[in-house]
């Protein structure tokens, strides 16, 4: 396994990264500074793309013309050939200390993400699902920081987390319906170190991939919950990650130049930089567009 730096483009709060198999081409989200970025798995052929304020998530439109993004102000359709970002919902308009954070696609097109609380501290947020018609419903709601939805290979499990709880959930998931229920503990994450759950993905093993932000670390954990691998990183403020490359088995991590708080811990000269992790002898599943 080697760890190496594929950008180092210093973003503030690096999110999301989302490996897209039809354009063979990594989009990544820069939270605060409001920017989505494209490159190839070499990390050339550098875009980006400014929205109108911080973002969450994103994930692509089935035409590949444009993404479905998630902004401080509600869920937008972004469209990369104008640059033009288009609200089509916002959820939360009575609550402006809110924003929209990570988010993930199911392989019905459908786009859930969760708000959070940008202070981090009271529970003000809530998981909610975009389906293909653009129709918004209410998942799961008392968040303080909604992180790391993903979906197992079968789609009969689905993980999300709230990041200052310690605990990754596991919910049974209705592919059919895009239904969620039987919310329990997956795993409960050891904080001791300062780390707490970000970003997620899930490899084709089943196995859930965590980033310990703040610590550094990724962990791998096995369908069951039990913690198969660490990984350290070059920096503690990882946030994010997913497979991706020709072959499916490079492990693309971001990471934040700067905390959005001061009690969160500071960097060496890597921080902000996109990650590639090479030869960990593990592939990912594609990631579903939006839409149908």
């Amino acid at each position: 396994m080697r760890i190496e730096v594929l950008l180092d483009v210093k973003t503030t709060l690096g999110e999301g990264p989302v490996w897209d198999v039809e354009q063979q081409r990594l989009y990544f989200i820069d939270s605060m500074d409001g920017r989505v970025f494209r490159c190839t798995a070499e990390g050339t052929e550098i875009r980006a793309w400014d929205v109108p304020g911080k973002i969450g998530s994103m994930a692509l439109r089935k035409d590949g013309d444009g993404a479905i993004v998630s902004l401080q102000s509600g869920f937008h359709r972004l469209d990369f050939k104008t640059g033009e970002c288009e609200l089509f919902h916002d959820p939360e308009p009575d609550l402006p200390a809110n924003r929209l954070n990570d988010g993930k696609c199911d392989r019905r097109g459908r786009f859930f993400a969760g708000s959070m609380d940008t202070m981090e501290e009271g529970p003000s947020g809530t998981l909610y699902r975009v389906d293909p018609d653009f129709s918004v419903t209410k998942v799961d709601e008392g968040i303080i920081c909604s992180n790391g939805p993903c979906f197992s290979p079968d789609d009969k499990t689905f993980y999300f987390q709230d990041t200052w709880i310690g605990d990754i959930w596991a919910y049974d998931y209705d592919i059919e319906t895009g239904a969620v229920s039987n919310r329990r503990t997956f795993a409960s994450v050891d904080g001791s170190g300062g780390g707490a759950a970000d970003g997620s993905t899930v490899d084709a093993e089943g196995y859930l991939w965590n980033a310990l932000v703040y610590d550094g670390k990724l962990l791998r954990y096995a369908s069951d919950g039990s913690l198969d691998r660490v990984i350290d990183m070059p920096v503690k403020k990882v946030t994010s990650l997913n497979f991706g490359g020709p072959n499916m088995d490079i492990l693309f991590v971001t990471s934040m130049a700067k905390p959005p708080l001061p009690r969160f811990p500071g960097d060496g000269v890597q921080r902000g930089s996109l990650f590639a992790i090479y030869d960990l002898g593990i592939k990912g599943v594609p990631e579903p567009r939006f839409g149908v």
